[in-house]
């Protein structure tokens, strides 16, 4: 059976475990540098950066998803950016990837969110036409910019 619940500092080994394995699962092991100690600091600490939902099936852990708050300057309203929306493999198939999203849609409403965003890899299409079952739109028009630290501190140091 499945349960939901938001993430406390309890959980965070099980959220380390699940953030490594959406690592792996993205072929990108080596970049999950993330700690327990960054993650009850960043999550569970006096600032909260993002908050974080669990998935367990039969009491075992099974997913996850992750958000924090952006604002937007136009409507003058905030919205939940989705970071991560994971389920181990051998939980696939029994609703649990909607199951989250559903709930983290159903915190910005009750939160007076004007939306919800996030990102999907070009290569995942399983997951795009999930999304496109469940009415999502795909920003096109817009690029993902980043920085990385170094260029970061390059461009911080410019003024």
């Amino acid at each position: 059976m499945l349960n939901i619940h938001p993430a406390t500092r309890d959980d965070v080994p099980t959220l380390l475990m699940l953030i490594r394995q959406l690592a792996a699962f993205e072929k990108k092991p080596h970049k999950a540098i993330v700690t327990e100690a960054d993650l009850l600091r960043d999550g569970f600490g006096p600032q909260p950066k993002f908050r974080a939902l669990i998935a367990d099936w039969d009491g075992q852990p099974a997913g996850y998803a992750s958000f924090f708050y952006f604002y937007s300057t136009f409507l003058g309203r905030p919205a939940l950016f989705l970071e991560d929306l994971f389920v181990l493999d051998q939980f696939r198939g029994k609703g649990l990837g909607k199951a989250l999203l559903a709930s983290v849609a159903k915190l910005a409403v009750d939160e007076g969110c004007f939306g919800l965003r996030w990102e999907v890899l070009d290569w995942n299409r399983p997951a795009i036409e999930f999304y496109e079952k469940l009415g999502a739109t795909f920003l096109d028009e817009r690029k993902v910019v980043s920085f990385d630290e170094e260029t970061m501190r390059r461009v911080a140091g410019s003024r």
